[in-house]
């Protein structure tokens, strides 16, 4: 009943996140802002969950820090990649795409690993990638920022699964759970990201916008602090439930559940912002979603 109930959360914060998320970007073009803001939102719920004694409190040295920033850099890579696509294209194509990442994972994992999975593992991959390329030939808000995004995304979320898998290894400080190993990426993530905002959107850039997007009256500050509020923390909590619950399943399990997410969240969004999506998108998703459930279940079949 307790995996059910985080199951049940995992969702209903991710699809808040997303409808918040992409309600934040319509009415402001800044995803590099939005991006920063979601990364640090959570940060202060962390730091006092360990002040009050809720949570221990983490303990790294310098070069065990060092040891998690390519892992850090894979959870940025992974989160700003995902904002850019969802803010230039509709959550259900980003999902889509997003769904594409087994793919990327077998591949990178061939690349840097040297791991070689059976030949029905490699197969379970085509449905997903023919999903994905009949899905994005009629899909209507297409751009190739929204899929180039997605796709950077799932190539820095393939590199951060390998990269802790290595750096993970063996124990690393005191108090590492999993709630604490992400509250620690989250960390360092935004302590990368903060030259790289500054350089994509220096602050002079964010004045301006805002006061072109506020000038109407249209759209309100009050109404886009609220956006970012809410993203930010629905962000956070996703994923430290989505840690929670993997430490209480199979990944075979979690996998599973991943893939039955990004179906809800589809749903979610074609109600939520009314976005169509053409027959051929409809079968190409179908098919996508179809080969990461096979792809999940075959591989976790073979690594038993």
């Amino acid at each position: 009943m307790i995996t059910a109930s985080y199951f049940a959360l995992w969702y209903i914060l991710n699809v808040a996140y997303n409808i918040y998320n992409k309600k934040l970007l319509n009415s402001v073009p800044l995803p590099w802002t939005v991006a920063m803001l979601q990364i640090v939102m959570g940060l202060p719920y962390a730091f006092s969950l360990w002040a009050v004694g809720a949570r221990p409190t983490p303990k790294l040295s310098f070069s065990e820090v060092k040891t998690l920033f390519p892992v850090a850099l894979g959870n940025l890579g992974t989160h700003v990649g995902a904002v850019i696509s969802l803010g230039a294209g509709a959550v259900s194509f980003v999902s889509i795409v997003k769904a594409s990442e087994p793919a990327v994972s077998a591949l990178l994992s061939g690349i840097i690993l040297g791991q070689v999975f059976p030949v029905p593992v490699y197969l379970t991959l085509l449905p997903i990638i023919f999903g994905v390329a009949l899905a994005s030939l009629k899909e209507l808000s297409f751009t190739w920022l929204c899929f180039g995004a997605a796709m950077l995304s799932n190539v820095s979320s393939a590199l951060r699964a390998i990269l802790a898998k290595k750096a993970m290894s063996a124990p690393l400080g005191e108090n590492m759970t999993n709630t604490n190993l992400f509250a620690v990426q989250t960390m360092i993530s935004a302590v990368a990201l903060v030259p790289l905002w500054l350089i994509m959107e220096s602050p002079a850039h964010v004045g301006a916008t805002l006061a072109a997007t506020t000038a109407s009256g249209a759209v309100t500050m009050a109404y886009l602090a609220k956006m970012a509020l809410f993203s930010g923390i629905s962000f956070y909590l996703y994923n430290e439930v989505a840690f929670m619950a993997l430490g209480r399943v199979q990944p075979i399990t979690h996998a599973v559940g991943n893939t039955i997410k990004r179906v809800v969240i589809i749903i979610a969004s074609v109600i939520a912002f009314r976005n169509p999506i053409s027959p051929l998108g409809i079968f190409g998703s179908t098919i996508t979603i179809i080969g990461t459930l096979l792809y999940s279940i075959v591989k976790g079949k073979y690594s038993k």
